[in-house]
């Protein structure tokens, strides 16, 4: 398979003279240029296969609002490119359809995502470090195991600090050297979203706010929370959308792979 480092090697070993390396450039070009384009088309969606070459992540299957059949169709088209497949906001029924009909799909129920593996090398973290999830409550678990599991899709390795919002604050401070030790974090958390504030003012890492649609009636599912944490006062807080786990554990990833790359 002609490659632009062993077509450089040849050149460097006198193997290849400059007419015949341009040649093969223009071939390896040729063929890049192709493969930036590639779209499977299943007429009701159109794949972009090479989303991860350009992204460093595969496109992400978004369950909400398709069939099963379609989700299925998806899932099995894009098990034949890569080697890991995302699905998120995946209903249970959706995904006993999915799972009879494909094996080796895994389903997080507190999540309501599917996850697929070609094989355990996959599954393995990529870098070094890691990604803290931390929530308010267990109530907030479907949004910040949405965060996890997509941050671990993405190749990371995830601390998860569950139940330590502002009502028993005692709880999180036994936890902050592990959320310390963390390259980028989480922070999932609904009713007034407070947890984010306080967090916020004792690292030194960037923190990714996600509102959860938790509380009661005046927390209106969760835009309470979402302007309290884009009014925040602690600075290094960014804030992705009402239960946007996805989004958030996403945007940690890029960070802590980014981070570490530096290193």
């Amino acid at each position: 398979m002609i490659n632009l480092e062993s077509i450089l090697k040849h050149v460097r070993s006198g193997d290849l003279d400059v007419a015949e390396a341009q040649k093969h450039l223009e071939e390896f070009m040729s063929k890049q240029s192709q493969a930036s384009d590639r779209i499977e088309d299943l007429g009701y969606a159109q794949l972009d296969i090479d989303r991860e070459r350009r992204t460093g992540f595969p496109e992400v299957i978004y369950g909400e609002n398709k069939s099963a059949e379609q989700v299925t169709a998806i899932f099995l088209k894009m098990m034949d490119h890569l080697d890991r497949v995302l699905a998120t906001r995946v209903s249970k029924e959706k995904a006993d359809f999915v799972q009879q009909a494909i094996p080796g799909i895994t389903y997080h129920e507190d999540a309501r995502v599917l996850t697929w593996y070609k094989d355990q090398a996959a599954r393995m973290p990529k870098t070094d470090g890691y990604i803290a999830v931390v929530c308010a409550g267990t109530s907030d678990l479907f949004v910040a195991e949405e965060a996890a599991l997509t941050a671990e899709n993405m190749g990371c390795r995830v601390e998860r600090v569950y139940d330590v919002g502002v009502a028993g604050i005692h709880r999180l401070f036994r936890k902050l050297d592990v959320i310390r030790g963390a390259n980028a974090i989480v922070v999932a958390a609904g009713m007034e979203g407070a947890l984010v504030s306080v967090l916020g003012g004792l690292v030194s890492k960037p923190v990714i706010a996600v509102p959860t649609s938790v509380g009661y009636g005046a927390s209106f599912h969760g835009v309470a929370a979402l302007l309290a944490m884009l009014n925040s006062c602690a600075p290094g807080v960014s804030v992705v959308n009402i239960d946007n786990g996805f989004g958030a554990g996403y945007n940690a990833a890029l960070i802590h792979k980014n981070t570490t790359k530096r290193d």
